[in-house]
């Protein structure tokens, strides 16, 4: 799925025209994902042209109070901060501190290498399944897709990959998509996320850093979304019943979110 060219906003995609079986896609304009919008320029024609009613912004209360949200005009903001109560405790570096370790290879190593970076993305993206403020959260979203009429809705993280990109499997999941289309769409951010932090890896890796330590930072990888669906397996069985009884979406809800945003069939 090719991003959005953009220039304001990065890894800007729009999940329209993913396949959802024999004569069905996604409906194009309505389910939007990038990072951060601290840098949206509404007037740039790319941006305009997307008509975004609604903004869903899945960080942090310090993220958000470092680079708020510039919204298109007219747009509506819904906070739905994902890992409120977890960031303390998961391993991960909060983003400023992962900037700093990407300058001290010695440092990154003693805290996120010898896989120790990998664990904590697992460990995380099971939080996305299980912790409150996920379920509160990635709930939240759900509900806005499932309004009928509304209109075009875009949700953001940070970088788009992880936050993001969770949001995007379980939509996915939820209108019919098979695996390899879900895990295609997931992975596909990779390219745009390592343009975005190139200077970084370079500067890092040129200073001795593990390359493949950086790569895992700020990439996705296969494990870190079976580490989600896995634990939507565990503790839900199925797609449908996480959301249903771990998310709190009734039926109808997801009933909406397919007539609204599945096209044919």
């Amino acid at each position: 799925m090719p991003a959005i060219p953009a220039t304001s906003v990065a890894n800007l995609r729009d999940l329209g025209g993913l396949p959802l079986g024999p004569g069905r896609s996604v409906r194009p304009g309505l389910v939007l994902r990038s990072a951060q919008l601290d840098r949206l320029d509404a007037a740039e024609p790319a941006v305009a042209g997307l008509g975004i009613r609604t903004v869903v912004d899945l960080r942090t209360e310090g993220e958000r109070g470092d680079r708020p949200d510039r919204l298109p005009e007219g747009a509506r903001l819904l906070v739905a901060d994902v890992l409120a109560d977890h960031l303390a405790i998961s391993g991960l570096p909060p983003a400023a501190r992962l900037k700093e370790l990407l300058t001290d290879p010695a440092l990154a190593e003693e805290h996120l290498g010898a896989g120790q970076a990998r664990a904590a993305f697992a460990r995380t993206y099971r939080t996305f399944v299980s912790g409150d403020s996920a379920r509160a959260s990635y709930g939240a979203l759900l509900t806005e897709l499932g309004t009928p009429g509304a209109g075009p809705l875009l949700f953001h993280c940070t970088a788009g990959k992880d936050r993001t990109g969770w949001a995007a499997t379980v939509v996915l999941s939820l209108l019919g998509a098979d695996e390899e289309t879900v895990r295609d769409e997931y992975l596909s951010v990779n390219t745009a996320v390592r343009q975005a932090f190139a200077p970084m890896i370079e500067g890092f890796t040129a200073q001795g850093g593990n390359p493949d330590l950086a790569l895992d930072l700020i990439g996705v990888l296969p494990e870190y979304l079976d580490a989600g669906l896995d634990e939507v397996a565990v503790k839900h069985g199925s797609m449908e019943k996480y959301v249903r009884e771990g998310l709190g979406v009734p039926d109808e809800v997801t009933a909406t979110i397919r007539e609204r945003l599945t096209l044919g069939g």
